[in-house]
């Protein structure tokens, strides 16, 4: 598979985020993954590259937020469904079971993501970031039931530390209607 480094920045103040993605592109050659406003009033600029690059570049957009700083994340060999999960393109895979992971922050819902998805044979369907969830997210993942919970446990393990799961489920077999709904 290929993988690349991702990093995050996010910020309780949109004016000061554009900024800082500014100056994240400006500090290294990365590549602006992400960059817009999410609830609750929240500014998000993710970027990917070599891990050093990625590293550098959130160091200078951490300095740039200062105080609207809400949190970071660099993920040094990200899944690759990350990406597609991110921007809602995951083809929608055959029905299986489904799992949620529900976080209190775009931060701790990719990096969780991200930990289902290196821990079970699942696929990503959709990472949706803070936007009309008053600032939470959540991940939705397919696979058989055995791999499912494998993930979900995972990603839920991973963040668990910083008391950021809202709610997570899986379901064995989901309504056809509902799962067409999804992506």
């Amino acid at each position: 598979m290929d993988y690349k480094a991702i990093g995050l920045i996010e910020t309780n103040s949109v004016a000061k985020g554009i900024e800082c993605a500014d100056e994240m592109i400006k500090a290294a050659a990365v590549e602006l993954l992400m960059a817009r406003s999410a609830c609750p009033g929240r500014y998000l600029a993710m970027i990917s590259g070599d891990v050093d690059s990625v590293e550098n570049s959130v160091d200078v957009g951490s300095e740039v937020a200062g105080e609207f700083l809400v949190g970071i994340f660099i993920i040094p060999n990200v899944h690759s469904t990350v990406f597609p999960a991110l921007g809602c393109v995951t083809p929608m895979p055959s029905m299986n079971a489904l799992g949620i992971i529900e976080t209190f922050s775009t931060v701790s819902c990719i990096v969780a993501a991200d930990a289902a998805a290196k821990a079970g044979d699942v696929e990503l369907i959709e990472i949706r970031c803070a936007t009309g969830l008053a600032g939470k997210s959540y991940v939705t993942l397919t696979g058989d039931v055995g791999s499912v919970n494998a993930a979900v446990d995972a990603g839920i393990a991973e963040v668990a530390e910083e008391g950021m799961i809202q709610s997570h489920v899986v379901i064995p077999s989901p309504s056809k209607e509902l799962f067409s709904r999804l992506a």
